[in-house]
């Protein structure tokens, strides 16, 4: 396998086993440049093993990985990747700005280079008054802050992030949000693993469902806000052989008495839904169309027993 120059990622066949418990089963998965990639799955469903053979923390079972067109953990490639994980640790001796400082010089930055920078990725993350604390007194919504700036000090091609905003509130989230934004603009891939769905789903340009240890399907959420539509639909003498032909247009339909809800992928089909339910007979009283949400999808594909 050559990767492609205008891919960021891009692995096949990705598969890694612990003993007897396969943890990544057959990731195949493609990132173009300059995107802001969601990654979702349910708890155990691999993403962390995942993220760590694409950084070359894990090697792989089998399968190829390459990230930044170059086979992952290439070292110099690494220098080119910001990371910020779950449960990170740092130097709580430290003070804010030598651990930014620190993380620099790991990347290979040159001394003039920090003197511009550090206090440039402290304040965009809003804690110049704070760039001579020490870390160890820092609250979590802090450390997450001051974690996301060490993430961006070398202004890295693609940055990993894994629950950037945990711990912070609304304000901190929107910050984050607005630099994803900001890192996407200058040219950056963000690689973005997130409980939030709601917030993956305004800031993310596409996003990947990952069950087993294998990608399930992935969306587009760029250029319009999420085509799936719900239907709350009141009726009375809708018989079942109306319900049926409803799936010539429709999914997940469910019917309880009078209430009928179900699933399309476009308003467009909507007049017609109502054209033929009103020529087989239906009374409808009631009609709403509601925009599905990427948590219903999450819980649509997963299944409702699975947790993020």
């Amino acid at each position: 396998m050559s990767p492609s120059v205008d891919n960021a990622i891009e692995t096949r066949g990705l598969r890694k086993v612990f003993g007897s418990h396969v943890a990544v089963r057959n990731l195949s998965l493609t990132v173009p440049r300059g995107e802001i990639f969601g990654f979702l799955g349910p708890n155990g469903a691999g993403k962390s093993t995942s993220i760590k053979m694409l950084l070359g923390l894990v090697h792989p079972t089998s399968g190829d990985s390459f990230v930044l067109g170059a086979a992952s953990g290439d070292v110099d490639i690494r220098r080119r990747i910001g990371f910020l994980p779950e449960d990170f640790r740092f130097y709580d001796w430290l003070t804010a700005s030598e651990l930014v400082q620190f993380h620099g010089r790991l990347c290979g930055m040159t001394k003039e280079e920090l003197r511009r920078r550090v206090p440039e990725v402290i304040d965009l993350v809003g804690l110049t008054q704070h760039q001579d604390r020490r870390v160890k007194g820092f609250s979590k919504g802090m450390l997450q802050r001051i974690g996301l700036a060490q993430a961006l000090v070398h202004e890295p091609d693609i940055i990993f992030l894994d629950e950037p905003t945990s711990g912070l509130d609304p304000m901190g989230r929107l910050m984050v949000r607005d630099i994803l934004r900001a890192e996407r603009e200058r040219g950056a891939t963000v690689f973005l693993n997130s409980h939030l769905l709601s917030e993956i789903e305004v800031t993310c340009d596409r996003v990947a469902f990952i069950k087993n240890g294998e990608v399930v399907t992935t969306r587009d959420l760029s250029d319009t806000p999420m085509e799936e539509v719900g239907v709350v639909m009141g009726a009375r003498n809708v018989s079942q052989q109306a319900i049926a032909g409803l799936t010539r247009w429709a999914e997940a339909i469910d019917r309880e008495q009078e209430k009928l809800r179900f699933r399309v992928h476009s308003r467009d089909v909507l007049p017609d839904i109502m054209r033929f339910l009103v020529a087989a007979g239906a009374d409808i009283f009631e009609f709403t169309p509601e925009r599905v949400s990427l948590e219903q999808i999450f819980v649509t594909i997963m299944g409702e027993d699975t947790s993020l």
